[in-house]
This record gives structure tokens, sequence and C-alpha cells, in this order.
């Protein structure tokens, strides 16, 4: 049997349609999700929409709908634009959904049973637009003097009756978490969450009576959960809990909750204190990535910036869209993207470099052997490169990729394209057609091999692209995962049955900017 892995995104708030930002997180998501899969561990990958709280029941109301109705529109826009994207997730998980309601009522239960939750009066800053509390001392001023959060949001005095969880009792057990574990990445990160505990934890408000937007808190009428209560607790939904089963037993708990680093402290300190309170496994870790600036600036609705990566990915491609964003950006950092640099990188790196490399190298196996493949022994040069790429893709790439640094384990692989289109020039089996036609089959033939290992290496990147380029080279299905980078079977299974190698597809065609952007 092999390792299970459950891995999550955050749910998305769908109080609007999906920006960039939550088709980055996602991306980078799958990319891991299937990077494991290909290393054959059993993966349980988990994304949705958070639908409850003030902001959805706000948002409804101006827009003359019920919260219901705009939950049900938004989630689908953003579970089709997943869809869209090739994102491979085994739940698409909604807040509304009946199990959840119904995992929320037994963690609150729970916690209620171990002596955490109790009945008292809020008065305190709240920011509906981060769905947060936050103390005086966290507010910020901003150009007018009015009062903001921390992330700049607007905050509104609070009163009202609430029930409150003891997160003051778990001070010492997060810190613990927190300063001797690898629970929270990056470091960055961590150093935030251990300040904010040392600076002293207040007990958490976690039921409204001012809306009724939510999951009802179980025997207490007029109260609704906090949604970050019932938002957290959709990682063990999504498992079965409470009642177990299959699931629960072989995924929790999650190897990996990828979040955004604006919500750090949610997942961080109140998901384990919650998980703490109700006796369940903590999550191993959670990875809070950084943010994507539209041309180095931050988007937003009344900057008019606002990307939709829907028309991204229709303009440019999937998989040119998959790559740019991890290759790109150093995951963890903020990053900045445009379609300029969309298309530079593109083209240069997929189109002119890997493309050309698998184009040119089919077609001259196509035009100068016929197509047939030949056993032979690769001579110097061509071990060399062949332990070039290996190294790269069966070492480098994966470590990167197990470390979440995409963009590092691409420039590994991207390196050893190179090394192949400048071996292809130094050897020019052109030339050699001439001069010496076995030599030429060899070094066509090494090419052959570094290619099938490239395109199995970058599949978590780019899934279409690299199946199309395993197809054409014949490469069965069940030798294209990372254990079978090893394994030449299908080469010699292909000179065994006399197999040809048809002429070539192309599969990156340049990309070009739409005149708009290029004007």
């Amino acid at each position: 049997m092999s390792e299970p892995y459950y891995i999550t995104t955050a749910i998305h708030y769908p109080n609007g349609k999906p920006h960039i930002g939550h088709a980055y997180e996602t991306i980078a998501a799958d990319v891991m999700a299937r990077y494991q899969r290909l290393r054959g561990r059993e993966v349980r990958f988990q994304t949705g929409t958070d639908e409850h709280g003030l902001k959805m029941a706000q948002k409804a109301r101006d827009l003359g709908q019920t919260p219901r109705e705009l939950a049900d529109e938004m989630s689908f826009s953003f579970k089709n634009l997943f869809d869209v994207l090739n994102i491979s997730y085994d739940r698409f998980i909604r807040t509304t959904d009946a199990d959840h309601h119904r995992a929320s009522q037994a963690i609150w239960d729970a916690m209620e049973a171990k002596g955490d939750l109790y009945l008292d009066r809020y008065e305190g800053w709240y920011s509906v637009r981060d769905e947060a509390y936050y103390d005086e001392k966290e507010l910020v001023e901003g150009e007018g003097g009015e009062k903001l959060s921390p992330q700049g949001t607007p905050v509104e005095w609070t009163e009202e009756e609430s029930w409150f969880f003891r997160l003051s009792n778990y001070a010492e057990p997060l810190l613990e978490l927190l300063r001797t574990s690898a629970f929270l990445e990056p470091t960055s990160r961590r150093n935030e969450m251990i300040a904010f505990v040392e600076r002293g934890l207040q007990d958490l408000s976690v039921s409204r009576t001012s809306f009724d937007w939510g999951v009802k808190v179980p025997g207490a009428d007029g109260h609704v959960m906090y949604v970050w209560v019932d938002a957290l607790t959709n990682y063990i939904t999504g498992l079965g809990y409470p009642d177990g089963g299959e699931l629960w037993d072989k995924f929790w708990p999650a190897d990996l909750h990828l979040i955004g680093k604006d919500i750090v402290r949610f997942h961080t300190i109140y998901w384990p204190a919650f998980l703490m309170s109700a006796d369940l496994p903590l999550p191993k870790k959670v990875f809070g990535h950084g943010f994507l600036l539209n041309r180095g600036v931050k988007e937003s609705k009344s900057a008019g910036n606002v990307t939709d990566p829907m028309e991204l990915a229709e303009t440019f491609g999937v998989d040119a869209l998959r790559y740019f964003l991890m290759a790109e950006v150093t995951f963890g950092q903020d990053g900045s993207y445009s379609a300029e640099a969309l298309v530079t990188k593109v083209n240069a790196e997929l189109a002119n470099s890997f493309g050309n490399l698998a184009q040119r190298t089919l077609s001259m196996v196509a035009k100068n052997m016929a197509g047939k493949l030949e056993a032979f022994e690769p001579a110097g040069d061509d071990k060399a490169l062949l332990a070039k790429v290996r190294e790269a893709c069966v070492v480098t790439l994966p470590q990167e990729f197990e470390a979440l640094n995409f963009s590092v384990g691409i420039e590994a692989w991207l390196r050893a394209v190179f090394a192949c289109n400048q071996y292809v020039d130094e050897q020019a089996p052109w030339a050699l057609k001439k001069t010496d036609p076995e030599r030429m089959k060899a070094v066509l033939q090494t090419l052959l091999i570094a290619i099938r290992d490239l395109a199995v290496a970058i599949q978590p990147i780019i899934p279409d692209k690299s199946t199309a380029v395993l197809d054409q080279l014949a490469v069965p299905m069940e030798q294209r995962d990372y254990a079978a980078l090893a394994d030449e079977s299908w080469f010699a299974a292909n000179v065994a049955s006399g197999r040809n190698i048809e002429k070539p597809t192309p599969v990156f065609p340049r990309l070009e900017l739409p005149e708009a952007e290029a004007a």
C-alpha cells in the first residue's frame, strides 16, 4: 500500500468571482498533489468554498439575493475555474454542505465538553472583510485617522452576546508546537506567530447573534458559529468527521494545509487550539505563501487591476499559465506577474527550449531513421548528458518540490533542457547523417530518452503538454511515474516491436500578446 498524503487549500470566500490569487494557491496545491501521486503515494486533495459569515450576508443583501443564491452562483464559478485549470481535487467542499454543518456542530460539542466554551458578551473591533476580531493595539490608523485592521481593512465596534473559546488556555502548547516543530513554514511566518502568542492570547469570540447566515450553535438559539470555526472544520468534514471511517483513518492528520499568508493566524493559532480542545491530532504542516502582485501592485477593484484567471487561461493556455505562475515566483514570497512576462517566459523556456528540443528530435527520428528505434550503447557524451538529465529529474526537482520550492525545481529541470539543446548543437546529428549515420542514431535516441525523462518529471506543472510529448514517444501510461525514470523498458519495447515514431505535432506553439496588451 502506498503512503497516504492529504493536502488542502484554504477554502475560498466566494463573495466575488475568483481572482488570480485563488488560481495561484490552487495550482500550487495541485502541483504538490500530482507530484505526490507520481511518487506513488495515495493522495487526497481537497479545495472548496467558505460560504457563511456576515460578509456573504451583506453582499447578498446588496445584490438583492438570498445568501444561498449568492453562494450557489459564486461557488459554481470557483469550481468551474478549477476544472478549467485542470485541478485534480478529490473533493470540492462547500460549507453549506449538510455533512459540514454536522461536523462543525460535532467539534463544537467536543470543545464544549472539554469546558473550553462559555457564554459572555463581546465588545471590541471586528473587520467584516477579514471576518476577524482585532485588539485595539493591533489596529493601525488610516489616512483620514480612521481605525483599520493590520490588513488595512475597515473595522467596526461590535457589542453582542457571544460564546467564547478559552484560547488563553492554549498559549503554552501552541508555543511548544511553533518553537519545536516544522509545523509552520516559511520561517518568517513562524516567527510572526510565536511573537503573536508571546504577546498574550485573549479568549476568542466564536458565535454571532447579529445575523443568521451560518452554522447554528447547538443548544443556543439565535447564535451562529463564528465563520472561522465553521471554515476550519472543513478539513476534517471531508474525511468523514465525526463518524470516522476509511478516509479518516487513512488521511488525518493532514500532511499540508496550503494557505495565503494573510490567514496564517487562523490556521496556526485558532485551528490547532480547536483541535487540541477536541482531542484530535494536529495537521503536520501549514505553509503560508505570499501574494501575487499585478506588475508589482496589489490588485483591487478600486484600482481597476483585478485579473480574471479564466481570461488568462483562455488567452495563453492552461499549462502556460500553470508553468509561469510556478516558475516565475519563489513560492512563499510575494511575486509579480504580467501578460508580457508570461509570454516572454513561456516562449523562451517552453516553446523555444523544451518544445523545440522535442519537435526537432522527433522530426529527425521520423525523417532520418524512418521512425524506427534501434538498440544502441550510449557513448561518453551520451552517458554524461543522460546523467545530467537524471540528476535534475530524479534528484533535484523532486527534492525541491518536496520542500515547496517549485521555481527552484523548475530551474534545475530547465538547466537539463538547456544541456540537451547544447548537446544537439555540439553533436550536430544533421551533419552526422552524412558522415556517421550510426552515430547520428545514437545521438537522436539519447535525446529521446532525455526527453522522456524531462516530460515525466515536469508533469505536475504542465500535465497536458507533458502527456502530449509522452504520447508521441509512445511511453505506456504505467511508465510515466517517477519510479519509471530509471526504467527504459519502453524504449526496448519500441525497438523490439519495430513501432515507428511518427512525425510529431508541435506541442508548444509560441504565444502572442493580445493587441490590447501589446499596444
